[in-house]
């Protein structure tokens, strides 16, 4: 191997976040706080930093698409595109029907997947995909063709 490879930088690591590019940026607020529950860390009128309720794991933050803090020539906002945002929950059931009485509109309905997951999705004010999933267990056969429980 490469003695580059066996060089760690000590970076002092604080947090990791991704960043979302967001048209809107109090209604981006308004869905994941409200809508969803997300604990609201920072705000300010161009940036929110969003993260799981009463826990330091999972946190995201959304910026606006235009603000001069975003990066040089950096990626447009496009909905849709090659990103969408998890978020892991304990029972999908529940929160679909949380859902569905507050007459969110669901995008991808509630179904459980052959790989393991239970979950639905919806589309937040700016078009990124949201979805709700819970682990549960896999199809029997679905793993063992990727070779794995074999």
């Amino acid at each position: 191997m490469s003695e580059a490879l066996h060089s760690v930088p000590d970076m002092r690591y604080e947090d990791a976040y991704p960043v979302v590019f967001v048209r809107d940026i109090a209604a981006t607020t308004e869905f994941y706080t409200h809508t969803l529950g997300l604990d609201l860390r920072f705000q300010s009128d161009f940036f929110v930093l969003l993260a799981l309720p009463g826990g330091e794991r999972g946190a995201a933050a959304f910026v606006l698409e235009d603000h001069p803090t975003s990066p040089p020539d950096g990626p447009a906002l496009t909905p849709g595109g090659s990103a969408f945002l998890t978020l892991q929950v304990a029972d999908a059931a529940e929160a679909y029907e949380e859902q569905l009485r507050a007459a969110t509109a669901i995008e991808y309905p509630l179904t459980d997947e052959p790989w393991g997951q239970r979950r639905f999705g919806l589309l937040d004010p700016n078009g990124l995909y949201v979805d709700i999933v819970e682990q549960i267990e896999p199809s029997p056969e679905f793993w063992p063709r990727y070779g794995v429980g074999l």
